[in-house]
């Protein structure tokens, strides 16, 4: 599979719809549509980005569809290479069809996330603007997608180039001292020298603060629900996404698994998880389900416990610690919620410190929401920066990080300036790792991977 292929693929979801998009992409795409297209005239001879109206026949000469085709020349495309848009009726067989016209003139089916990479290949972006491709169709939030937006123009790219450059400059003094001692170069020395060093290492800390919030951004805080049997666990997570997404029932143990979904609250993506309720049981399925809860339970960013105000206290809120903050419970990362607030208090929870809310009225959900949000902000989750690096870059950036460590180490130990040009110079690629910038065929493979068909 070369770039020099030219490749097909369907652009948009699989489903029925108004208009499919088609793309074909390669130094062949325009032939390919010569092929296949009948209108006014061929694509050979339209001009770039213009839509025009015609037909698209099989290899037998059969009519698959009306279409609109484009014709996008190199480098003025998506890709940078020629590229062709069709625009078919959205039927799931129509598609296929058309797709399938592509492949029959020549060319073959795209990987996914193969267009993408071809635009980042053939220079039409940096690796951190590829990435931002994908955190753009996935983005959930108004600041998830600025983040996305902002990245695919390069703001992180911008960043990273600067680091680099400035990394650079370093490591030509000192080579230069290195390879020509003859000229008396003398590299910078003691705290002009660290200063220097220093300066770089702020910046890549800087952009390594911002791993927790590039996960909210683009996974959300994972907050669990849990508690015992039939306290109001579903009816909590319905109420918080403002619709019946779980059957509720008296009947104990209705909840065997978790089940998720992703509400946005003040900007912030919280994925809740409805657990199954805690209790002594004798069903395996049941047993199971609590054992998911527990798992859940170590992986939670938040937990809200909840019980049911109307019942006697269980046994296990009387042996915990309390304090007059944070919900009634001394644990920063829980939230312990008394559910049923229409009904009377039993007397077990007088003067017991919690939130008091009501999943049948709603009394008290504003309440839980800001609490919510203020233990996200204590635990520095809520993502307040658009620029926030993802997993990949994080573990770059941590290489680099170390790397220039040592070289202050080499520095303050007075080795001499191999040794500090070794680490800077390693810090250098770990750096490219991120734009894309070095021989890194491994990492464009897990990139793209993650890319739908057609993107």
């Amino acid at each position: 599979m070369m770039v020099s292929d030219t490749i097909a693929a369907i652009s948009t979801p699989p489903g029925e719809g108004a208009i499919a998009l088609v793309r074909v992409s390669g130094e062949n795409a325009i032939q390919i549509a010569d092929k296949i297209f009948c209108g006014k005239e061929l694509p050979s001879r339209f001009v770039s980005h213009v839509q025009h109206l015609g037909e698209i026949f099989s290899a037998e000469k059969q009519l698959i569809d009306q279409v609109m085709l484009s014709v996008h020349r190199a480098p003025a495309s998506y890709t940078g290479e020629d590229l062709v848009e069709i625009s078919c009726h959205g039927g799931t067989l129509v598609s296929a069809k058309v797709l399938e016209a592509c492949l029959r003139a020549g060319a073959r089916a795209a990987r996914p996330g193969e267009f993408t990479e071809r635009a980042f290949l053939n220079g039409k972006m940096d690796l951190t603007q590829a990435e931002a491709v994908i955190d753009l169709i996935r983005a959930r939030t108004d600041l998830a997608l600025r983040s996305a937006t902002e990245q695919l123009e390069g703001r992180l790219g911008d960043q990273i180039r600067k680091l680099r450059d400035e990394s650079i400059a370093l490591l030509a003094h000192i080579n230069a001292s290195i390879d020509f001692p003859e000229e008396d170069i003398a590299p910078d020395e003691g705290e002009r020298l660290r200063a220097r060093l220093d300066s770089i290492r702020e910046e890549i800390a800087a952009l390594l603060a911002t791993a927790d919030q590039g996960r909210v951004l683009r996974e959300g805080v994972r907050v669990v629900i849990y508690g015992a049997t039939n306290a109001g666990k579903s009816s909590l997570l319905n109420r918080l996404l403002g619709y019946e997404r779980v059957i509720v029932s008296d009947t104990h143990g209705t909840t065997r698994d978790a089940i998720e979904e992703t509400v946005n609250l003040a900007g912030v993506p919280i994925r809740l998880l409805d657990t199954a309720g805690l209790r002594a049981s004798g069903s395996e399925l049941e047993r199971e389900g609590i054992a998911r809860t527990e798992k859940s339970l170590q992986l939670a960013d938040l937990r809200l416990h909840i019980a049911d105000r109307n019942a006697p206290r269980p046994e296990h809120f009387n042996s915990r610690k309390r304090s007059e903050f944070n919900g009634g419970s001394s644990d920063p990362n829980e939230i312990v919620v008394l559910n049923k607030s229409d009904l009377p208090e039993n007397n077990d929870w007088k003067d017991f410190q919690a939130l008091r809310i009501s999943c049948l009225t709603g009394e008290g959900l504003p309440n839980l929401q800001t609490e919510i949000l203020a233990r996200i902000r204590q635990q520095n989750l809520r993502p307040e920066s658009a620029v926030a690096i993802n997993t990949r870059h994080r573990d770059c950036l941590r290489r680099a990080l170390e790397s220039c460590d040592r070289a202050r180490a080499a520095l303050r130990e007075g080795l001499s300036p191999e040794y500090v040009a070794v680490d800077l110079d390693q810090a250098l690629r770990a750096l490219g790792e991120v734009i894309g910038l070095t021989d890194v065929e491994q990492i464009l493979d897990s990139v793209f991977s993650q890319f739908c068909i057609g993107k």
